[in-house]
C-alpha cells in the first residue's frame, strides 16, 4: 500500500487544470474558477452526480480566495489545506487505493 496523503502536504500536490498540472498551492484564482467550471460541466445524474459537491467545493475555494484577496491558493495557508479533502486534492482517507 502506498503512503497516505495528508492535508498538511496538500499545497504541493499536483492538480490538473487546463490540460496542465500545477501544484495545488500555485493555482491562481483563474485556475480555481476554471477547475470549478470544468467539474460543474461534468456533473450530471447517476454516477456523475458525485462530481457536483466537488465542483461546489472548488467554487467555495474561489470565493475564499476572492475574500482574502489571495493571488494563489497557498496564500490561504491552512484554510486551503483544510479544504483539500472536499476538493479531492487529497483523497478521502488519504489514499485512493
Amino acid at each position: 500500500m502506498g503512503p497516505l496523503v495528508s492535508a498538511p502536504g496538500a499545497l504541493g500536490r499536483p492538480v490538473s487544470v487546463g490540460g496542465a498540472e500545477k501544484p495545488f498551492g500555485e493555482l491562481t484564482l483563474a485556475d480555481v474558477r476554471a477547475r470549478a467550471d470544468e467539474l460543474r460541466a461534468a456533473a450530471g445524474w447517476g454516477p456523475t452526480a458525485r462530481v457536483a459537491p466537488v465542483a461546489r467545493a472548488w467554487a467555495d475555494l474561489a470565493r475564499a480566495m476572492e475574500a482574502a484577496a489571495a493571488a494563489v491558493v497557498a496564500d490561504l495557508g491552512g484554510e486551503a489545506e483544510a479544504m483539500a479533502g472536499r476538493l479531492w486534492v487529497v483523497p478521502p482517507g488519504g489514499s485512493l487505493l
